[in-house]
């Protein structure tokens, strides 16, 4: 069977980057195609809705308008945008802040080839991508625990089963398929083990199982 193409949008103020980017991706190996570039936030957001990426390579800091707010906005009118933040930096607020507004994960750009490529085929696959120096970042500024309780012991077996299934990468049709439950019952379970655990999103829920030898 032949391989699916993977469409691409590059995003990144620096001309370099983004035509080193689109050499690199566009190895007939790599089985993907950049079908744009952006040189900033805004024209990130026109080119997201105008080429309907498979997957958006997002850097954070850039003139006009940043990522953060292209992510927001791109993640408003396109919620099921993949997004993945290419940074040189791993400042806690904009790694925190990226994933809260959508984005699948975080890869810095010192990054290998391989791991980006690695990368982006995960994100396609609609699985949350952290790399391991970022994940104490994320926990640092995600978890508010208190220390007299043990916040996992408050899960039901139901909700350990679905916080396992997202710490292998799952998605809520995954998930459902595999306890055999319903998506709604997955989302209010989701929900429920977010609201436990004091955690904003499934990027936290995956490092915490992940922290918690849940895997």
């Amino acid at each position: 069977m032949e391989e699916e193409i993977i469409k691409i949008l590059i995003v990144d103020d620096h001309t370099v980057v983004r035509k080193g980017l689109t050499a690199l991706l566009s190895a007939e190996k790599y089985s993907m195609e950049v079908v744009g570039e952006a040189s900033n936030g805004s024209e990130a957001v026109e080119k997201a809705s105008e080429l309907e990426p498979d997957v958006i390579l997002m850097d954070l800091v850039m003139p006009v308008k940043s990522g953060l707010e292209a992510i927001k906005e791109i993640k408003s009118s396109q919620p099921d945008s993949r997004i993945l933040v290419l940074t040189s930096f791993a400042e806690d607020e904009n790694v925190i802040e990226a994933l809260q507004a959508g984005a699948y994960g975080f890869l810095l750009k010192d990054a290998s080839p391989d791991e980006l490529v690695e990368t982006i085929r995960s994100v396609f696959a609609d699985k949350l991508t952290i790399p391991q120096e970022l994940t104490h970042i994320l926990l640092k500024g995600a978890t508010k625990k208190d220390e007299s309780q043990t916040p996992i012991q408050k899960l039901t077996n139901r909700e350990l089963d679905v916080l396992l299934c997202i710490s292998q990468g799952m998605t809520n049709k995954q998930i459902a398929q595999q306890l055999s439950i319903g998506t709604t019952t997955v989302r209010s379970h989701v929900s429920s083990i977010m609201r436990k655990l004091d955690l904003d999103n499934r990027t936290q829920l995956a490092i915490y199982a992940r922290d918690q030898g849940i895997n």
